[in-house]
């Protein structure tokens, strides 16, 4: 098992004939992803790689069977992009960065009506290593396992999904729920999803500074049968200054890894003080 993506996922890449939609298109299908369409409109009948590319969502489910988009659409017109594919899917997870707050709220706000699963935005995405990838992550640092990981940083979690693989332990499902201040899944509804899931063992929490979040997550964790190790990015950062996530900003004293820290360890989760401590604190809470 794995949450959110497997080997059976069939994806739509929306945004497909830009750059960063064509180059990550190349590499997600090398992993195996298993990509039956791309969408660009004004370039239906065009092809990606080999992915046909249609002009909108509803043309290309007519023609191919997908429950699941990956959004590469510039944050201008982010917005209609991901409307369109909530309607049409189960599971959209949108790397664009960028994204207005106020579309923001109205893509979290139509996806709560439809019932569909939104990852981000400004998200890396979702990998079950061996299985697919749906997103901008190097798959090379991540091997099968039995650790969930769920993070707000795309590059945090390159790093310590690198330092698990290389403690030989591997990764069950990566999420990146994104560094915007709204996005469509939070760290709670992640770990539902790992405490559910009979191959995850344990789970990895990496937060960084600014909002609940991680706060939210701890009131959750003290109720988890599954042990969880965390990290929280941020502890010399100074209060007022955004530090480059858009979310990650301490404000009128809130939000500070210290606070976020003492939360976590509160609920009963161990949390390192540096990434590379990580798999030790795995071994511990496994044996």
């Amino acid at each position: 098992m794995s949450i959110l993506v497997d080997e059976d996922t069939r994806v739509i890449v929306q945004g497909i004939t830009g750059s960063q939609g064509s180059f990550h298109t190349k590499l997600m299908l090398e992993y195996g992803t298993r990509i039956v369409a791309g969408v660009t409109p004004g370039k239906g009948g065009e092809e990606v790689h080999g992915v046909p590319v249609y002009n909108s969502v509803r043309e290309a489910l007519r023609e191919h069977d997908a429950s699941a988009s990956v959004v590469f659409v510039p944050a201008p017109f982010a917005l209609d992009a991901a409307l369109e594919a909530i309607e049409n899917l189960e599971l959209v997870v949108i790397i664009t960065e960028g994204i207005p707050v106020h579309d923001s709220m109205k893509i979290k706000a139509f996806a709560e009506r439809h019932g569909t699963r939104v990852v981000g935005p400004n998200t890396a995405g979702i990998i079950s290593p061996g299985k697919s990838k749906l997103g901008i992550m190097p798959a090379q640092v991540f091997a099968p396992g039995k650790v969930g990981v769920v993070s707000r940083s795309g590059t945090l979690a390159y790093e310590i999904a690198l330092a698990i693989t290389e403690a030989g332990m591997g990764q069950s499902t990566l999420v990146g729920i994104g560094g915007d201040p709204v996005v469509g899944t939070s760290f709670v509804e992640v770990l539902e999803m790992f405490e559910e899931d009979g191959e995850t063992e344990a789970v990895v929490l990496i937060g960084e500074i600014g909002g609940d979040a991680e706060e939210r997550a701890a009131e959750f964790i003290s109720g988890m049968s599954k042990p969880v190790v965390g990290y929280v990015a941020g502890i010399t950062a100074p209060p007022g200054k955004r530090m480059g996530h858009a979310g990650a900003i301490i404000t009128r004293g809130k939000g500070t890894a210290e606070d976020k820290i003492r939360a976590l360890e509160g609920s009963g989760a161990l949390v390192a003080r540096l990434p590379q401590e990580i798999p030790e604190l795995l071994r511990r809470v496994l044996e």
